[in-house]
């Protein structure tokens, strides 16, 4: 991470705070994180994760194919409610202190989201653990969920993400 210069003591009156995730030892199995504020998906959002991901698939793309679906009209893109979800965990919980996402090891999608709906994430730490043979880092398992306006289930991502421990004083 290219550092980013520090601000002039002459700017600077009193504390400064720099927003970043978690180190390792703050993290607290059980925890569950709310992350606001929500994300409301957009035809636009959809279209265009669609076609930069090369994924052709009609229920995405085409409105009179989705007009002739159970759904009866497009449906967002299931990657996009993965990435965004994702991403609205990071500010909180990751920026900056994680090393690695390592992988995922569950992910389902209960519910469809469509054009308009707002996607809200939160995260429990279902487990973490000093790494082996990485010292000064650790596994951190985070279940990330997001639910509609509505507060319906539309994904669930299980993840294990390597974050940087506390700097020593």
């Amino acid at each position: 991470m290219t550092p980013i210069p520090e601000t002039p003591d002459d700017v600077t009156q009193g504390k400064t705070v720099e927003q970043r995730g978690l180190w390792f030892e703050e993290y607290e199995v059980g925890t569950t994180y709310l992350h606001r504020p929500g994300r409301t998906a957009t035809e636009a959002d959809n279209t265009l994760f669609t076609t930069l991901t090369m994924n052709t698939q009609a229920l995405h793309l085409d409105a009179a194919y989705g007009a002739e679906t159970e759904f009866g009209e497009r449906l967002v893109n299931s990657m996009w409610t993965l990435s965004t979800l994702v991403g609205l965990s990071v500010a909180q919980l990751t920026m900056g202190t994680i090393v690695a996402n390592l992988g995922f090891s569950e992910i389902s999608f209960p519910a469809p989201m469509k054009a308009g709906d707002t996607l809200y994430a939160e995260t429990t730490v279902e487990d973490k653990r000093e790494s082996k043979s990485r010292p000064g880092q650790g596994i951190v398992t985070l279940r990330h969920t997001g639910r509609n306006q509505h507060g319906d289930v539309v994904a669930v991502a299980v993840r294990q993400t390597l974050v940087k421990c506390a700097p020593a004083s």
